[in-house]
C-alpha cells in the first residue's frame, strides 16, 4: 500500500535522510519510532506531498506521490496530526466535516452534522459535544474530535503523528484503544510516527527505528523486546550511552 524506496531528503547542508526503505503492506499497521530530529517528520511531509525527495521514490497504491502534482490516492488519506489542528473559530461538528462544506464532495448542513455526530461516537463522546468550540475541550477531547474528523471520509490510509502527545497516561491509552479499534474494525493501512514505546505496542504490527536518517531496524512489534540489536535496546531503555548520539 506504501512503498518508500531509497529516499534522500537534505536541507542546505543538513542530511535529513540517507537513504530510507519502507514497505507498508495493505491492512497492517506500521510506526515509525526514533529520536528527535531524526527524520520522521520530514519523511511524514513526503508521504503527505507537502515536500519534495531530492532523490528516491515515495509510491501510494501504486501511485508516485509528487509536490507538484498530488495524486488520487492522496485524497482518500485520514491523517491525525500532532496538535490535533482544529480550526478555532468553527464547532466541533464542521471541524468534522469540513471536507464535506468546503471541498469538492458537498454535504447539506444537515447531513454533515449527522456524519458528525456518528464519528463522535466512534470515538466516544457524545452529541453535545458537536456544538461546542475547541477552545471548550480538554486536550484529550481536542484529540478525539481530530480523530473523528480524520475517519470521516472513511479512509483507506491512516497517518498518525505522534497521536498520543501531550495526554496522561488514561487518555493515552484511551486514544491508542481507538486507533487499534479503528485500524482494525476499518480495515485500513496505517502508518504511526511515534517516540512512545508503549503506543507503539499497542497499535502497531510492525515496527521501523529511523535514526540520523536512516532505517537501523525493522521488524514485527512483538519483537521488540527480543532483539539484541544495539539501536532498538537503547532506544526503548532510555539509555544514554550506544549507537544514538544524545547530542
Amino acid at each position: 500500500m506504501i512503498e518508500i524506496k531509497n529516499v534522500h531528503k537534505a536541507f542546505a547542508d543538513q542530511k535529513v535522510l540517507r537513504g530510507v526503505d519502507i514497505l507498508v503492506k495493505k491492512g497492517s499497521s506500521t510506526a515509525i519510532i526514533g529520536t528527535s530530529g531524526g527524520g520522521k517528520s520530514v519523511l511524514l511531509k513526503i508521504l503527505l506531498g507537502l515536500i519534495k525527495p531530492d532523490s528516491g521514490e515515495v509510491c501510494i497504491k501504486g501511485e508516485h506521490v509528487s509536490s507538484a502534482s498530488p495524486t488520487r490516492a492522496l485524497s482518500n488519506i485520514g491523517m491525525l496530526f500532532q496538535g490535533s489542528a482544529l480550526f478555532d473559530s468553527l464547532p466541533v461538528w464542521q471541524n468534522i466535516c469540513f471536507k464535506f462544506l468546503k471541498g469538492r464532495e458537498k454535504l447539506s448542513t444537515m447531513e454533515a452534522k449527522s456524519l458528525a455526530i456518528q464519528k463522535l461516537e466512534q470515538v466516544g463522546l457524545n452529541d453535545e459535544v458537536a456544538n461546542k468550540f475547541p477552545a471548550d475541550l480538554s486536550g484529550g477531547m481536542k484529540k478525539r474530535v481530530a480523530l473523528a474528523r480524520a475517519i470521516v471520509g472513511n479512509p483507506e490510509i491512516m497517518f498518525f503523528d505522534e497521536p498520543t502527545t501531550g495526554l496522561d497516561p488514561i487518555m493515552t491509552n484511551t486514544i491508542n484503544g481507538l486507533i487499534r479499534e479503528i485500524v482494525d474494525t476499518m480495515a485500513v493501512t496505517a502508518l504511526t510516527v511515534t517516540h512512545d514505546i508503549s503506543s507503539v505496542e499497542q497499535i502497531a504490527d510492525n515496527v521501523a527505528l529511523l535514526e540520523s536518517g536512516l532505517i537501523r531496524w525493522e521488524g514485527e512489534t512483538k519483537k521488540l523486546r527480543e532483539t539484541k540489536d544495539p539501536y532498538i535496546y537503547q532506544f526503548i531503555n532510555g539509555k544514554t550511552t550506544g549507537p544514538i548520539s544524545i547530542i
